[in-house]
C-alpha cells in the first residue's frame, strides 16, 4: 500500500467525517426551534423519552451530538436524570438509522454518483438570501460529502487478494475463538475513541466486511465495541459539568456496557437470530458456518451489509426494551457511583448550567445560556435583599457583614457576566441561524444590565458607609420610604424574572408588567425627591443626610432602568412580530 494511497484513504475518511458534521450542523440550524420544542415535550412517559432520543438522533444523524446535548441539558436543569436516561436509550436506537443509510445508499444504491450534482444544488441553496435555504444548502453539501467520502474510502482500501500475507494475518486474528471476538471488540472501541464517531467506525466496518477482509462475526464484535467507544464522548463533555451531568454520561456507559455483556454471553445465538432475519429477506444467512463475501456486489455482500446493520439495530432495540423497565435502578446506581460533592452547598454561586463540555449542538446551546441568565437574575435579586437589610441595620458589626456581602455579590456579578459572555462568544463562533444570532445579541445586553444591577447594590453599601463615617442617621420616615422604594424595585425584579422565564419558554407576548413596574419606581422616586426638597428648604432635614438619602433613592431608580432595559431587549429579540 503506497503512501499516496494511505493519504487518500485518510483524506476520504476526513471527507466522510466533515460531511457528517456539516450535514448535522445544517440539520440543527434548519430544525433548531423544532428540536427545542421536541425536547420541551418531555413527559414522565418512558416511551416518549425513548422516541424523543430516537427522533432527534435520526434527524441530526449523530448519537454523540444527542448524548452531549442531553448531558448539557441535564447540566442546565432542563432534563432530570431519569428523563435523560430514556433519551439516551432512544439515541442509541436512532444512531442505527445512519448504518442503514450508509449500507443502502452508500453500498447498494451508490448515491456517490449523484453526490457532485447534489453539491451544485447545495451551492445554489447556500447562495440564497433566505437563512433557511442556506441551512438546507449546508445540509445538502454535507450529505454529498459524506457519501463522496465513503465512495473514496471504498476505492482507496487496498485489494488484499494482491497481498495474501496481510489477508492471512487478519485471518489469524480471527482464529482464536472467543478471544478473537474480544480482540475485535477492543479494536472497535479504540477506533471509535480515536475517530470520535461511531458512524465513521461503522462505515469502516461495513467496508472491511463487504471487501471480505474480516468475517461477519468479527465485524459484529467491532460493532459491539463501537457502542462502548461512543460513550466516551459524553463522558468527556460531562467531565467539566455538574454532578447530574456526570451521572447522565455514566448512565450511557452503564447502558451500553450492560448490552455488550449480554450480547457477548449470547453471542452465537444472537448472531443466529440476525442471520435468520436476513434469510427472511431472501438473502443468504451471513451468520452461517463458512459464509464469506467473495463479491461485494453479490447477494452475499448485500446479506453481510444488511446483517451488520440489523445486528446494530437489534442490539440497541433489545437493550432498550430490557433496561427501560430498570431506569430507576440505573439512576440509583449512577448516584451511588458518582457521589454528591460534600462542598456542593458551599458552591451556591458557581455557574450551574453552562459547564458541560464542547458545543456539539450550538443551535441548542443558547438554552443553557438562557437558563444561566435566569439564575443570574435570581442571584441579583438576593443582592437587593442584602441592600435592604443594610439600610435597616443599626448594629455596626452586622452592617459591615452585610456590606461585605454586597461587595461579594458585585464581584460575583462580574464573574458570572464574564463566564456567560465567554460561552456566548464560543456559540457565536459556530455556524448558527440568524434567529439564534439575534437572541445571543439580546443576551449580551441582558448580562450587561444584570452586572450593572450588582454594581448598584455595592454602590448603596458605599453610600451607607459614607453616611456612617460622617455619623449621620436616617430617621424613621426615611427608613420607611427607602423600604417602600425597595418594595417597588423588588416588584420590578419579579416582573423582569417573569419575562425572562416567559421568553425562555417561548411564551412572552408583551412586557406591560415591566413598564408598570418602571412607572411605579419613577413615580415614587419623584414623590420622595419633591418631599425631601421641601424638607431641606424648611430646614426640617440635615442637608448632608438628605444627600445620602436621595443618593440611595436614585440608585434604586437606576436599578429600575436596568431592569426595564432587560425586558425591552427581550421584547425586541423574542416576541414574534
Amino acid at each position: 500500500m503506497g503512501i499516496l494511497q494511505i493519504f487518500t484513504l485518510l483524506g476520504a475518511l476526513g471527507m466522510f467525517l466533515y460531511g457528517m458534521n456539516l450535514m448535522s450542523s445544517g440539520l440543527q440550524k434548519a430544525a433548531g426551534d423544532r428540536l427545542r420544542g421536541f425536547l420541551s415535550a418531555m413527559t414522565s412517559n418512558p416511551f416518549k423519552r425513548v422516541m424523543t432520543g430516537l427522533g432527534i438522533t435520526a434527524i441530526i444523524q449523530s448519537s454523540s451530538a444527542t448524548t452531549v446535548m442531553v448531558v448539557s441539558f441535564v447540566n442546565a436543569g432542563l432534563l432530570t436524570l431519569v428523563q435523560a436516561i430514556g433519551v439516551i436509550m432512544g439515541a442509541n436506537i436512532g444512531t442505527t438509522v445512519t448504518a442503514w443509510l450508509v449500507s443502502w445508499l452508500g453500498f447498494k444504491a451508490d448515491i456517490s454518483i449523484l453526490a457532485v450534482p447534489f453539491m451544485l444544488l447545495g451551492f445554489l441553496f447556500s447562495n440564497s438570501k433566505k437563512n433557511q435555504h442556506r441551512n438546507i444548502g449546508e445540509l445538502i453539501v454535507g450529505f454529498s460529502l459524506l457519501f463522496l467520502g465513503l465512495s473514496f474510502m471504498k476505492e482507496s482500501v487496498p485489494d488484499l487478494s494482491e497481498t495474501p500475507q496481510f489477508l492471512e494475518f487478519v485471518k489469524t486474528w480471527s482464529g482464536y475463538g472467543f478471544w478473537s471476538v474480544l480482540i475485535f471488540l477492543a479494536f472497535g472501541t479504540v477506533l471509535t475513541l480515536v475517530l470520535q464517531s461511531s458512524s465513521a467506525t461503522m462505515a469502516i466496518t461495513l467496508i472491511m466486511l463487504s471487501m471480505g477482509y474480516i468475517p461477519f462475526n468479527m465485524a459484529c464484535a467491532m460493532v459491539l465495541g463501537e457502542n462502548i467507544g461512543t460513550t466516551i464522548t459524553a463522558n468527556i463533555a460531562a467531565s467539566v459539568g455538574n454532578t447530574s451531568a456526570k451521572r447522565a454520561a455514566m448512565s450511557h456507559t452503564i447502558f451500553n456496557v450492560f448490552g455488550v455483556v449480554w450480547a457477548l454471553i449470547l453471542f452465537r445465538p444472537f448472531l443466529g437470530l440476525v442471520g435468520r432475519i436476513i434469510e427472511l429477506f431472501g438473502l443468504p444467512n451471513p451468520a452461517a458456518e463458512g459464509f464469506a463475501v467473495a463479491d461485494p456486489n453479490s447477494a452475499d455482500g448485500t446479506a453481510a451489509l444488511y446483517g451488520l446493520s440489523m445486528l446494530h439495530t437489534l442490539f440497541n432495540t433489545i437493550n432498550t426494551l430490557i433496561l427501560i423497565w430498570f431506569t430507576g435502578y440505573i439512576e440509583k446506581l449512577v448516584i451511588w457511583i458518582i457521589k454528591t460533592p460534600a462542598n456542593q452547598d458551599a458552591e451556591t454561586f458557581r455557574l450551574k448550567y453552562i459547564e458541560a463540555g464542547h458545543l456539539a449542538t450550538p443551535e441548542l446551546a443558547t438554552e443553557q445560556a438562557f437558563n444561566e441568565i435566569i439564575h443570574f437574575a435570581q442571584i441579583s435579586k438576593k443582592g437587593l435583599g442584602y441592600a435592604r437589610a443594610a439600610i435597616n441595620e443599626t448594629d455596626p458589626d452586622r452592617f459591615e457583614a452585610l456590606r461585605g456581602k454586597l461587595v461579594k455579590y458585585e464581584e460575583i456579578s462580574d464573574r458570572i457576566e464574564y463566564e456567560i459572555a465567554s460561552f456566548l462568544n464560543a456559540v457565536s463562533a459556530e455556524e448558527i441561524s440568524e434567529k439564534t444570532s439575534r437572541e445571543i445579541k439580546a443576551m449580551y445586553k441582558i448580562i450587561g444590565e444584570l452586572e450593572s444591577l450588582g454594581d448598584s447594590g455595592e454602590s448603596i453599601s458605599r453610600i451607607l458607609s459614607r453616611r456612617n463615617i460622617h455619623k449621620k442617621v436616617f430617621d424613621d420616615d426615611a427608613i420607611k420610604n427607602l423600604n417602600n422604594m425597595a418594595d417597588v424595585v423588588e416588584h420590578a425584579y419579579d416582573a423582569m424574572i417573569a419575562n425572562l422565564s416567559s421568553a425562555y419558554s417561548g411564551g412572552l407576548t408583551e412586557i406591560s408588567n415591566a413598564y408598570n413596574a418602571e412607572d411605579r419606581i419613577n413615580n415614587l422616586r419623584n414623590n420622595l425627591r419633591d418631599s425631601e426638597i421641601e424638607n431641606i428648604e424648611s430646614a426640617r432635614k440635615n442637608y448632608q443626610t438628605s444627600v445620602y438619602y436621595m443618593d440611595i433613592v436614585n440608585e434604586f431608580e437606576k436599578m429600575g432602568d436596568f431592569m426595564i432595559n432587560i425586558s425591552q431587549a427581550l421584547e425586541k429579540a423574542f416576541i414574534q412580530k
